[in-house]
């Protein structure tokens, strides 16, 4: 595209953003037709997190329904809040009841965690949500205008009826962002909203409680006694005329729709809240004796967010703050000055560190006379709590590390799996500004996130058995494999509980860690090998560990505590590095789909008793001999004594039942309402098939290589079955997983240095 075109893309889009202004008549036309775009603050806020869907999330080892606004879709994921679903739906449910004035009206959201746990992410994902929603045809945001131009002027020049505009400067925005039926008086706007309501689709009607702002009613106040003077007839039609008043439509922002308190800002209460007088306009601009609402600044956080959303931002710096926001819920009302008060209309969230409820119940001893009681009291908590889920802990890693800003959204746990445990490019940047790549092997991201996750994990109600690693797999896939037996969550009886989650490494701590990795340039492995370059997982996982007593965000108990859980970690890393190198040693003998698909033909035709037809439309009786072999040679779960010549014993019959035609009932009663074929089940969704096709052991390469030395593997002697072995291993880590040659040297090493002792 060229310059133009760009400039031409640019246009549309605006033209898209923007309406031209329109008359109140217009407005209200527009709001019978399209009702939602009336909607108060809290309805417009759940409408907009609502449009942008929903899908299915695993955490904690539940599946879950995850509103895609906290993705931060418009915003290519930049933002995205990782985890904490059940966080985010329990404030989306309050939301609903807040907007349907279900008894939570008087309510203050307070989101709380430690810190790296998504709250700022929150309020990020939130601007720039509301921002691109208020873009669109449905999530319109409207506001008034007034121009009072003239109407001071001689009778003559204040007319109304097809006045023109004659300079658009003219035209001065309601500060506040107030709505535009709240200049019709209290009886017509109910009338308005109860026909608007009854076109509403959903169950939550729109109401519009307050009056105009200060600013726009001193205007309105202006006009209509002009007119009253005049003797106009029609006293409100001359006030909204389109001369005077006009309805717009603004993009939500910072400052238009959204007030953000930030931690260092400062001034009075007031200030903080409403804004400040302008004292020297106070001179200029006449008000009947007292202060006139124009001449304030209306910068204050309630003023930015009337009309939306309103955010009290590190809550503790503002304590003092929270006890002036008692009534303002309840009451949609602040005042600018003892004679001047504004109605508001916003959704009131504050986000703090858990410092805030120590300062919250630093009287709690006094019980009944606690002066921060009625606050308390107002206050709905959200705890954000860090991630126990292994492959939102990657992800959120790979975004410290990278700029990458997707958020995965994966069809299977395989899927899934691959992105956890892949290979990490890194540029890093030295003094000199020279970028070099460095890699992260892979498991490494996975090894680190596994540590920070498994650190966070309550140890206490583990079954017997299993491990805090088994508990952090249970709490990202929902299962685990034992044998050829896929066992859920449930069946295990593990359930995350209120300490998971509530302490441990953070994810600041452990990106650190890694980047000072990155920044060395020292050969770590070998002196042989140009792999300076190179951070494998155990580099990572030592050097997080020997950090932890030095960290001063830990207590000694804590550091203690968090060096003895590296060991579980450390163990299944190098199991997931030693399936790897088995794999591609073993990638050639593998037992391709095709046999496997054959061999489940025969199995299904063989419980029928009578010949089937398969996927490709062929017919299949069940041959014996062929089932007989694949049990043997493929499965190793049965030898010649479990046959009668190819007839199998009670056992063979029990294994084919069980594991093999149960799944393939399953699925067939998932698929009742269409034609069933057997062929149409992919082999992998049978467990105890899903590892036949990839799972192998020293024993399987012990006789497949007869002369294979895995004590000559570092230096193999030329033209030896071993180092024939290994070029092929290292070929196929490289296809298979994604290694670099350099780290499938370095982890076949490793896995060879510890098969070695184990060998004869």
């Amino acid at each position: 595209m060229n310059g133009e075109e760009y400039i031409g893309r640019a246009d549309e889009s605006l033209d898209a953003t923007y309406e031209a202004p329109m008359s109140l008549a217009e407005y209200v036309d527009t709001v019978l037709e399209t009702p939602e775009i009336a909607a108060h603050a809290s309805k417009y806020l759940l409408a907009a997190i609502e449009a942008a869907g929903t899908r299915t999330v695993i955490e904690e080892g539940e599946e879950k329904e995850r509103y895609r606004f906290f993705d931060d879709p418009h915003n290519d994921g930049e933002h995205a809040i990782l985890g904490n679903t059940e966080v985010l739906n329990a404030f989306v449910d309050d939301l609903r009841s807040i907007a349907a004035g279900r008894g939570k009206d008087e309510k203050i959201v307070w989101l709380e965690g430690p810190t790296a746990t998504g709250k700022s992410e929150l309020k990020r994902c939130l601007i720039n949500g509301l921002r691109e929603y208020s873009k669109t045809p449905e999530g319109r945001r409207y506001t008034v205008e007034w121009n009072v131009a003239g109407a001071g002027g001689s009778d003559s020049a204040l007319t109304y009826g097809d006045t023109p505009i004659e300079d658009e400067d003219d035209w001065y925005e309601s500060p506040v962002q107030v709505h535009p039926l709240t200049v019709f008086p209290q009886d017509v706007r109910a009338d308005l909203l109860a026909a608007i309501n009854e076109k509403l689709d959903d169950h939550i009607g729109i109401h519009v409680d307050g009056d105009l702002d200060p600013f726009s009613r001193e205007a309105y106040d202006y006009l209509e006694e002009q007119y009253r003077r005049q003797g106009a007839e029609d006293l409100f039609s001359a006030v909204t005329d389109p001369g005077h008043l006009r309805v717009k439509n603004f993009v939500v922002d910072i400052g238009r729709g959204i007030g953000v308190l930030h931690s260092e800002d400062e001034g009075t209460p007031k200030e903080r809240l409403v804004g400040s007088w302008m004292h020297g306009m106070l001179r200029e601009l006449d008000s009947r004796g007292r202060k006139n609402p124009q001449a304030f600044s209306y910068d204050g956080v309630l003023s930015q967010g009337n009309g939306l959303l309103t955010v009290v931002e590190d809550a503790a710096q503002h304590a003092d703050l929270l006890q002036k926001l008692l009534n303002v819920p309840d009451e949609s009302r602040v005042k600018l000055d003892k004679g001047i008060g504004m109605d508001v209309d916003t959704q009131l969230v504050i986000i703090s560190n858990p410092d805030l409820e120590a300062q919250l119940n630093q009287h709690a001893e006094r019980e009944g006379q606690d002066p921060l009681k009625a606050l308390k009291r107002r206050l709905d908590k959200h705890e954000f709590t860090y991630l126990t889920n292994l492959s939102l802990e990657a992800q959120l890693l790979r975004r410290e590390l990278t700029n990458e800003t997707s958020v995965w959204d994966p069809d299977s746990w395989e899927e899934l799996e691959t992105w956890i445990q892949e290979p990490v490019t890194v540029a890093v940047r030295d003094e000199a500004e020279t970028a070099t790549e460095k890699e992260l092997a892979p498991h490494t991201v996975e090894a680190a996130a596994l540590y920070a996750v498994v650190s966070r994990l309550d140890a206490s109600p583990i079954p017997s058995g299993l491990d805090l690693v088994d508990k952090a797999l249970l709490f990202d896939r929902g299962y685990l494999m034992e044998g050829d037996e896929q066992v859920d969550i449930d069946d295990y009886n593990v359930e995350k509980t209120d300490a998971d989650g509530d302490h441990g490494i953070p994810v600041t701590y452990v990106r650190d860690i890694v980047a000072d990795l990155l920044h060395e340039t020292q050969d770590r492995h070998h002196p042989d090998l140009p792999v300076e370059h190179v951070i494998m997982p155990r580099d990572v996982l030592n050097a997080i560990a020997e950090g932890l007593g030095d960290a001063p965000v830990f207590s000694t108990a804590e550091a203690g505590e968090y060096e003895e859980r590296v060991v579980p970690v450390k163990n299944h890393i190098f199991g997931e590095q030693e399936r790897d190198v088995l794999d591609a040693m073993m990638r050639d003998k593998r037992v391709d789909e095709t046999t496997v698909e054959e061999y489940i033909e025969h199995v299904y035709a063989w419980a029928s008793d009578e010949q089937i037809e398969n996927a490709r439309g062929e017919y299949v009786d069940p041959d014996p001999l062929k089932m007989k072999v694949f049990e043997i040679e493929h499965l190793g779960r049965f030898d010649e004594s479990n046959y009668d010549d190819n007839d199998p014993d009670e056992a063979v019959e029990a294994f084919r039942t069980d594991k093999i035609i149960t799944a393939l009932n399953r699925h067939a009663w998932q698929r009742r309402d269409e034609e069933f074929r057997v062929g149409d089940v992919s082999p992998k969704e049978i467990p105890v098939i899903k590892t036949v096709l990839g799972s192998h052991d020293w024993d399987d390469v012990k006789r497949t290589y007869e002369d294979f030395d895995p004590r000559q593997w570092d230096n193999p002697p030329s033209g030896t079955e071993t180092a024939r072995l290994k070029e092929t291993t290292i070929e196929n880590m490289v296809d298979m997983r994604g290694y670099s040659e350099a780290t499938a040297e370095l982890t076949s090493r490793h896995v060879m240095s510890q098969v070695s002792y184990r060998w004869d």
